[in-house]
């Protein structure tokens, strides 16, 4: 395990490695609840993240998946001990956030307050973790027909908290945003909403927090337009172990991970799962987009013409 990992860190660790050993003895998740005589809930849970494994169950599980590694057995098993530490209970854990927060957004919540990096690719609005509260205001009031009262209110409340807790972490955490010109051309709120948003884009790059690429409408790329997505990565920049991936398309959203299914008795690598492919797809429209420079001068642009 690594030195230092934090509880969210230690529990994903541990659920990914007992979703790969099971897949790799060819398990079912019933067949798992049946040998441990837990119910299909509780196997369903400790591998979805939403509960951790006891110290105590990990080894004869461990023993099940025929994983035998005395090393392999004890960094586990020391992660699960990590992951169980208590916690004081975060505000995205309080009654009213996960009555109106989806599951899969409480969980980047998470993700984000532990993350070393945070790609974001839009190609419809500004991301949420960047944004000002009178243009996430301006955004949800596109979709009060979809969502309840509740979850608006309680939604533009985590908006703000997630953005106040990534200012803070500035120097620790580092956030790039590629973004569709239309993002920077959406009249969201109107000129006066646009222009605090977009100096708000400008002082988090003069904090060395963000950095942002815009795709010019002449740019010679193919571009994708099903979604916008998030890649955060819990360790280093590029270590697709450590990466999740968050996608939403108008108001349903998922996480996704990578697991190397079959990683034991296959003959050659498994394929590239969805966080490779989007975070593959990611650099390449990075390295096609405009420079920074030429990206900070296009924003300050843009506030010259609403002002």
């Amino acid at each position: 395990m690594a030195e230092g990992d934090s509880p969210t860190v230690a529990r994903r660790r541990v659920r990914i490695a007992l979703r790969e050993a099971r897949e790799a003895a060819g398990y079912t998740q019933l067949e798992v609840a049946e040998e441990m005589e837990w119910s299909l809930s509780k196997v369903i849970r400790i591998e979805n993240g939403d509960v951790s494994v006891a110290p105590n169950d990990l080894r004869p599980l461990l023993g099940f998946f025929r994983v035998d590694d005395r090393l392999r057995v004890a960094e586990l098993v020391e992660a699960a001990k990590v992951a169980r530490a208590r916690q004081r209970r975060a505000w995205y854990q309080t009654p009213e956030y996960h009555e109106f927060l989806t599951d899969p957004l409480r969980k980047l919540i998470e993700f984000e307050a532990e993350a070393a990096v945070i790609h974001h690719y839009s190609v419809f609005h500004v991301p949420g973790l960047l944004q000002v509260p009178e243009y996430s205001t301006a955004l949800m009031e596109t979709w009060s027909e979809e969502l309840e009262p509740g979850q608006i209110k309680y939604r533009l409340a985590a908006r703000r908290q997630r953005h106040d807790v990534a200012v803070a972490r500035a120097g620790s955490l580092r956030i790039t945003a590629l973004l569709d010109e239309s993002v920077l051309r959406r009249p969201v709120g109107g000129p006066r909403v646009l222009i605090a948003q977009f100096e708000e884009l400008l002082r988090l790059i003069w904090l060395g927090l963000l950095r942002v690429r815009v795709i010019r409408f002449d740019a010679d790329v193919a571009m994708s337009y099903n979604a916008g997505f998030n890649v955060v990565f819990l360790g280093a920049d590029g270590d697709l172990s450590s990466a999740v991936m968050y996608r939403e398309t108008g108001v349903t959203d998922e996480i996704l991970e990578d697991v190397a299914i079959g990683k034991v008795n296959a003959t050659g690598p498994p394929p590239p799962g969805p966080v490779a492919r989007h975070y593959d797809r990611y650099q390449k429209l990075w390295n096609a987009a405009a420079k920074e420079d030429d990206t900070i001068a296009f924003i300050e642009r843009r506030i010259r013409e609403l002002g």
